[in-house]
């Protein structure tokens, strides 16, 4: 197998629905109906296999962690997935002024260098 292999590409891919409901479930130790209940409350949406099965991504399982700790601290669902949907959008507002600082500072220094001709 190569790099640039289709199989290599899923196994690399965050977004991949790789892991059945069954096995999400043993791998966060939450059950089944911990998992349909984040899907309920709208924190993972898992794709579904040609057998109508739910799959879920590297990524819902870390969001889906996530939302288990905060129930294990006594946080109610809802407002668990409430928390990790508030905690993801501003990670991702951050990487974009993080962009948009670092965009301002190079057309800062392009700005102040002298025009070559």
């Amino acid at each position: 197998m190569t790099a640039d292999n289709p199989l290599s590409d899923r196994l690399d891919d965050d977004d991949y629905p790789a892991y059945t409901m069954g096995r999400a479930a043993e791998m966060l130790g939450a059950t089944p109906a911990f998992l349909r209940a984040l899907g309920e409350a709208r924190l993972i949406t898992p794709l579904r296999s040609e057998g109508g099965h739910r799959r879920y991504s590297r990524y819902q399982l870390r969001i889906a962690a996530r939302a288990r700790e905060l129930v294990d601290r006594g946080t109610p669902i809802e407002a668990a997935c409430r928390i990790v949907i508030l905690e993801d959008q501003l990670e991702e507002a951050q990487r974009i002024n993080a962009e948009y600082r670092r965009r301002a500072g190079q057309d800062a220094s392009d700005a102040s260098l002298p025009a070559s001709g």
